[in-house]
């Protein structure tokens, strides 16, 4: 038995790869490998040139975007007549995603709820795809429905 091991320990040393003594690795199968940088130094050079002309474009577009966004929503804050009554409703609204996350959390922790409420998603899922996206006529009438709710919330209406 002591023979066959030792001579199976020979024949895969023999197919590793040697290493030099002098070289300390944790990995003494493996060769060492020179980083990747100084394979390619004229490819990175160019992808950072690239990358850099990527992200002065990037910022370019986001900081006038970011102006517009912000002076039209200084535009629409002042035309707001009630500002206490804004300022009620979105904390209410956070209050609201909050305890809402708070009930999901108490449904998610009982054994058998969650596949139940799984269960109803899909169905409802199911009756909605039935109901308004499967044909062109409950389509069009669910493309109605939604401007309509649109033209309430914005006052158009």
């Amino acid at each position: 038995m002591a023979a066959t091991t030792s001579s199976m320990a020979t024949a895969t040393t023999g197919l590793l790869p040697r290493v030099p003594t002098n070289q300390v690795s944790p990995f003494l199968a493996l060769p060492c490998i020179p980083p990747r940088s100084s394979l390619h130094p004229l490819r990175i050079s160019l992808e950072s040139s690239r990358l850099s002309s990527f992200q002065v474009k990037a910022s370019s577009t986001e900081e006038t975007s970011t102006s517009e966004l912000v002076d039209d929503l200084k535009e629409k804050w002042d035309k707001v007549e009630n500002k206490s009554t804004v300022l009620l409703y979105g904390g209410g609204a956070i209050v609201a995603v909050w305890l809402s996350s708070i009930l999901v959390g108490a449904i998610n922790s009982v054994p058998v709820l969650p596949k139940i409420m799984e269960l109803v998603g899909l169905g409802y899922t199911g009756w909605f795809v039935y109901r308004y996206l499967l044909f062109k006529s409950s389509r069009k009438e669910l493309a109605e429905d939604i401007e309509s709710l649109k033209k309430r919330i914005t006052g158009t209406e």
